[in-house]
Parts: structure tokens; sequence; C-alpha cells
């Protein structure tokens, strides 16, 4: 009887057992960092999707999610203070810092200082990619040089006539974002669109993230009344992009994706779609939201990526890391985090190239750029992988 009691008990605690803990500990430690949901959700999905393949540290499993403040520029120190707490656990083995907001290289400094052996990876750097690539052991951003020129094209092969990119200070200060707004001005020009930008509040200054949105509902459909329904438009927020999609389908415009694509980023919110019971399978994902903006005027108008960039590359990384710790994978071989980027996206095609500094020509091969193609709904795939774009915007310097 008592050998029939502990089996039983055994077999509750295992993974079988909805609520069971892990059978066995996780032989090591990965560290995930990400914004709340309302900052950007797709990395926090992300991040909780990989908590559920590989089991939470608190239940003996692999991954340790934690939260960076909505308001990270005024609360820097609390964003350093908690990535650099990741460090504590002595089975971490590999930190991700899924949007690497500004802080994450003093952040990561600190995780160096106390251990040097912790592999740190981060997507999305929002510091300077040689500032950053200082610390972590590799890092990974959207192609915003290549995609500076696609997505002009694209808006030309949509009929836009105008682009309208809205932005802020802090955003245009780095580095890669000034290189894409020179780049997107300059293949106006060659292209024969108007350029236009626009100045929109900063989500993370005094009127936060609630007035920053309120500032793109009122503000639309005076710009387009201004511009023509024509017109496509462009935000670099994240927080900004619903308001933004909202007035677009409702007032007219033409949107081609956003600044980290996904058919998460803003579209649910912005048309009412419930997505609860396709949490996780994006093909499914993409059927109702191409359903919900084609109701809503959007057909041949409308875009993003057919899986979320951002939601990929939590997921690419940590698993990149977890191979190179397992001694699947190398450390800064892009082919091995190719691998991984498909693993979680069958069937999409990731272009993968490192970054090369535009004043000295350097290559920084511990700094990453990638893209995928564009998909427009009711038009479909845009085919931009096959564009090349010319060797001019490769070299162009900010204004």
């Amino acid at each position: 009887m008592k050998r029939v009691i502990m089996l039983l008990a055994v077999l509750l605690l295992s993974p079988i057992f909805p609520g069971g803990s892990f059978a066995a500990e996780a032989p090591f430690h990965i560290g995930i960092a990400t914004l709340t949901v309302s900052q950007a959700e797709d990395t926090y999905r992300g991040a909780e999707h990989m908590v559920k393949k590989y089991g939470d540290t608190s239940d003996g499993g692999m991954i340790k999610h934690i939260t960076m403040p909505d308001n990270f520029m005024q609360e820097m120190e609390t964003t350093i203070s908690q990535i650099a707490g990741l460090a504590d656990d002595p089975k971490i083995k590999v930190i991700v810092v899924g949007e690497a907001v500004p802080g994450t290289t003093e952040a990561l400094r600190r995780v160096k200082e106390k251990r040097d052996d912790i592999i740190c990876l981060t997507g999305s750097p929002q510091e300077d990619p040689n500032v950053i690539s200082s610390v972590a052991d590799y890092s990974v951003a959207s192609d915003k040089i290549i995609r500076g020129y696609l997505n002009i094209y694209a808006a030309k092969k949509l009929g836009a006539k105008t682009f309208v990119i809205i932005s802020f200070p802090r955003h245009m200060s780095y580095e890669l974002q000034a290189r894409r707004r020179a780049i997107f001005e300059e293949a106006c020009k060659d292209l024969g669109l108007k350029y236009v930008f626009e100045t929109a509040p900063d989500p993370v200054s005094d009127v936060g993230i609630a007035g920053a949105q309120q500032f793109i509902l009122e503000k639309l459909p005076s710009w387009i009344n201004k511009y023509g329904k024509e017109t496509a438009f462009f935000c670099t927020n994240d927080a900004q992009t619903e308001p933004l999609l909202r007035q677009v389908a409702k007032y007219g415009g033409i949107f081609i994706e956003p600044d980290l694509p996904s058919p998460l980023m803003g579209y649910p919110g912005a048309l009412g779609i419930d997505l609860k019971n396709e949490a996780g399978d994006w093909p499914a994902i993409m059927k109702k939201v191409e359903a919900a903006v084609i109701a809503a005027g959007g057909k041949g108008r409308m875009g993003t990526c057919a899986y979320s960039q951002s939601w990929a590359t939590v997921c690419a990384l940590t698993e990149y890391g977890k191979r190179i710790v397992e001694k699947k994978a190398t450390l800064g071989k892009s082919k091995d985090l190719l691998e991984c980027y498909a693993s979680y996206t069958p069937g999409a095609e990731w272009f993968i190239r490192p970054y090369t500094e535009l004043g000295t020509g350097v290559t920084n091969r511990k700094y990453q750029l990638i893209y995928q193609d564009t998909y427009i709904f009711g038009k479909g795939y845009l085919k931009l992988t096959d564009v090349k774009v010319p060797e001019k915007y490769f070299n162009l310097k900010n204004k």
C-alpha cells in the first residue's frame, strides 16, 4: 500500500499532471527580461511561451521571467537592478533582454562583473550598437536600414503619394532610428513620394502612454485630411501603433507595417479582435486579423509580418542560449541563430546580416540585423526579400 501511495505522489508531481512540478530540477536557468504587456506585448508573450515550454524556475523549470518598468526612462535604476539581479541565481547561465531599453548596457555590465560566465543576449536594443556590444555577447535588431528603403518601396507599390513618419526626439537620438529616418527621406525623393515628419509625445514623458495614444487618436483625422488618403503612416513606438491603426482604418490611409512587425502589434486592440482561442497559433491569428482588416476596409492597404519579430526574437534568443549552453550551437554563429528562428516560425524566411558602422565601415558581428517579408492583408506577400536595395542606402549619413 505504501508503495502505491509513493508512486501516486511521484506521478502527481510529474509534468503530465496539470499543476504538477517538473519531475527533475532543470540543470541550469535562463533569465528573460521584457517590458510589460502595455509597452511591448509581443516580447512579453514570447517570454510566456518559453516559460510554458521549458517551465518556470519556481516549479523546477528553466525560465525566470521578469518585467521592466513601463516608465523605464525615469526608473532606469530599477530596470538596471532587476536585470542585474538575475545573476544572483547561481544556476543562471543565460540572460535574454527581450527589448533592450536604455540602461540594459549598465545592467549587463553589472551582470558580467558578478558572473562573466553568463551569456548575455539582447533583442531590439535601444542603445547604440557599439555601446550594447561592449557587454552583450550577441544582439539582434530589426534591419531598419534595409526596411527604411523597403517601406517606401512597398508604400509606392500600394499607391501611396505621401509617407509620414511619426516619432519623438528620444527615438531619433538612436543611431539606427536616425539612419532609417534619413533613408525614408532619401527613398521618398528617389521613388517620387512626398516625405513628412510629424512629432508626437514620448510615451515615457509626463503625458504617459495614455496621453501619447490620445494624441495620435486626435491628430490622425487632421493628418489624413491634410495629406490625403493615399498617405502611408509609420510610427516608431509600439504603444502608439494601436491608435494609429484604429484611425487609419476608420479614416483611410495606408499602413505598411509596425516598427516591430506582428499581427498582434496594434491590430487586436484597434479592430476589437478576440484572439484568445488562437493564442500561439500564428497562422490562425493571421487569418482572423486579415478578416477583420478587410471588414474594416483595409484590404490591400494595411499589413504586417506573418510572425511577430519581437515574439520570435525572444523565443529564438532563448533557444539559442539554451543550445549554446548544451553545446548544440555556437555563440556568434548566425546560421545557428537562424535555425532557432526557423524552429518557432515554420514557413517564414528570415534574412540576417551583421551591422556595419556608418562612420568607420567596421563590421560588428556581435550585432545582427534581421528582417522578414511583409504581408499585406487581402493582397499577400510583397516579396520584399527579393528586392535589391541600392548600395547608397547602406552608406547614407544621418541628417
